[in-house]
Parts: C-alpha cells; structure tokens; sequence
C-alpha cells in the first residue's frame, strides 16, 4: 500500500476490492489477468482498486447502479 492519503478510505477500498475476488467474476477475471501479466499480488489488487474506482465515479456521473451475477462457491 502506498503511505500516504487517507488510510480509512484506502482500506475500505482494498477490502472491497479483495471481496470482491471472490463475489464478482469480472474482478476475478480482472485480477487473473494481472496475475498472468506478471504482476505480484499487491500490484494485481492494486490495479484491481483502480478499476474499481474508475467504475465507481462512472456509475456516480450516468447515474447507475452496479449489476452483475454472483459467481457460486464450491462448497
């Protein structure tokens, strides 16, 4: 994590993000793919933030809501 912003904010987002790993297929997909590049786990979880972000503000500006199928865990 870098060391500056706001800790509470950027914990909340990679708590999300790391969630998200398991509940959203596309984050997955995502994050596989940073995987394959070559990125580490930070750096993959990292970049998973971002995209995260990015969708987020996108959803606040079109005002729309954030749909997907959760994916089923093996049990």
């Amino acid at each position: 994590m870098f060391d500056t912003g706001n800790k509470r904010l950027k914990r909340a987002l990679f708590l999300s993000a790391f969630v998200s790993l398991r509940s959203d297929a596309t984050s997955r997909h995502y994050y596989d793919k940073k995987r394959l590049a070559g990125k580490w786990h930070d750096q993959a979880l990292i970049a998973l933030v971002h995209r995260r972000v990015i969708v987020l503000f996108a959803m606040v500006r079109d005002g729309t809501f954030y749909d997907t199928q959760p994916i089923k865990l093996a049990s």
